[in-house]
């Protein structure tokens, strides 16, 4: 990836190139970057028709060879050679995940992709887990069976995933009206990982975005569950409008 391979700290994610003002701390270049490809077994690299690992493979990178980045996006989580992130590099055939690229810098190398949405970022939150950790913990606790400390508590929920035995907040919709306005995004459903998305309607609801459009959520598909849903479905099933999304940024830590 985009990190110098001396650094100690593996664990990277595009979300902490963002600052808490929801803009990037590294400003992208403007102009294309190179980079080459390495792997530890000396396979291939993985070309894709889009940022996810799900996307077509359209073709792939030699082990070893250069690559000239045009632009780079936020997308599916992947761990590679140079750590855990979720930057992607675009070139000339598709995307390549940046976890596999050296290019010798510590920050984004190419200029943002267009439709590139603002990534996840705990900068200066004083959150106990990133963005990233947050993602898996929410992930790894979905369950369809009955938890007591899930019903009815969705703040405490995404509060959990941070690593908070407390959100701070008494409701929902209360953590949305106390999230400073430079870290909300109001009515933009283009929620990148560790993101919270929030909902009016009485107390309101809020869950965490996973990427590619889907949230864990608790009570939706039954109570006291943690499972995974859309905005749509929130949105058509308990009828709460979306208010839109922001960094995880906690009463807790105020």
């Amino acid at each position: 990836m985009s990190f110098i391979r001396a650094r100690s700290l593996r664990v990277v994610i595009g979300g902490l190139a963002a600052a808490a003002a929801g803009v990037l701390a590294f400003a992208a270049p403007a102009a294309a970057a190179t980079g080459t490809v390495h792997t530890d077994s000396g396979a291939a690299v993985n070309v894709h028709s889009g940022p996810h690992t799900g996307d077509s493979v359209v073709g792939s990178v030699a082990n070893g060879a250069g690559i000239t980045i045009d632009c780079q996006t936020y997308g599916d989580t992947v761990t590679g050679k140079y750590g855990t992130s979720n930057v992607w590099d675009h070139i000339s055939t598709g995307y390549i995940t940046d976890t596999y690229v050296y290019t010798g810098s510590d920050g984004l190398v190419a200029p943002l992709c267009a439709g590139t949405s603002t990534a996840c970022s705990t900068s200066g939150l004083n959150d106990p887990r990133t963005c990233a950790q947050a993602v898996s913990w929410a992930v790894s606790h979905e369950t369809t069976s009955y938890v007591a400390d899930y019903y009815n508590r969705c703040d405490h929920v995404v509060g959990l995933a941070y690593g908070f035995s407390a959100s701070g907040s008494t409701t929902a919709y209360n953590h949305w009206l106390a999230v400073p306005a430079s870290l909300k995004h109001a009515g933009d459903t283009n929620v990148p990982p560790g993101g919270l998305a929030f909902f009016s309607g009485g107390a309101g609801h809020v869950m965490i975005s996973i990427g590619d459009g889907k949230f864990v959520s608790n009570d939706i598909h039954g109570n006291g569950t943690l499972t995974e849903t859309t905005i749509s479905e929130i949105k058509s099933t308990w009828g709460k409008p979306y208010l839109g999304w922001t960094q995880p940024w906690f009463q807790a830590n105020h």
